[in-house]
C-alpha cells in the first residue's frame, strides 16, 4: 500500500525535522487522542490550520458553528439572539439552546456563508450585554442544498 492511504487517494510523503521534546509531545498527543499514526494527527493539525487560514482570508464559504454561554436572566437578551439569527437567515441554518446552572444558557448556532459575514455575525451575538463568552467554528466544507431556491420573479 506504499504511497496510498486505506481510500486509494494519492499520498505524498514529508519528511520534517522536530526538536526532541515536540517530538515527544507528539507521540504522547498521538497515544492519547488514539490516532493510528503521527501522520493522522499532523494531517488532522494540518486541516484546521489551513481551515483557519481560509476563514482569516474571508472569502472562502465555509460551515461551522457559533457557539455562545450567554446569563438567560438578562433582560430581552434572548429575543435579541433570535432577530439577530433572523436578521442572518441566509446565513443561520440552525440552532440549539440547552439551559445549563445558574440562569445560563449555552446556544449553538449552524452557520454557513462566506467566513468574514459568519465571523461578523459572530461579533455581533458575542459582544451582546449578558453574553459571557463565544467561540466560532470553521470548516472547509458546504452543506449541500435541500430544495432549488425558484426565481425570485417567477410567479406560481
Amino acid at each position: 500500500m506504499s504511497g496510498k492511504n486505506k481510500t486509494s487517494r494519492p499520498v505524498n510523503r514529508i519528511s520534517i525535522s522536530l526538536p526532541d521534546e515536540l517530538h515527544a509531545e507528539l507521540d504522547a498527543m498521538v497515544a492519547e487522542r488514539g490516532f493510528e499514526s503521527r501522520s493522522q494527527a499532523i494531517n488532522d493539525m494540518l486541516r484546521q490550520h489551513l481551515a483557519e487560514h481560509q476563514r482569516e482570508k474571508g472569502n472562502e464559504v465555509m460551515v461551522g458553528t457559533i457557539t455562545i454561554l450567554y446569563n438567560n436572566a438578562t433582560r430581552g437578551l434572548q429575543k435579541t439572539i433570535a432577530d439577530l439569527q433572523y436578521q442572518h437567515v441566509d446565513e443561520v441554518i440552525s440552532s440549539l439552546h440547552v439551559h445549563l446552572t445558574d440562569n445560563r444558557t449555552m446556544e449553538v448556532i449552524l452557520v454557513q456563508g462566506p467566513a468574514l459575514d459568519v465571523q461578523k455575525i459572530a461579533d455581533e451575538l458575542i459582544a451582546l450585554r449578558g453574553v459571557t463568552t463565544g467561540k466560532v467554528q470553521l470548516m472547509g466544507a458546504l452543506i449541500p442544498p435541500l430544495h432549488p431556491m425558484p426565481p425570485k420573479n417567477r410567479k406560481p
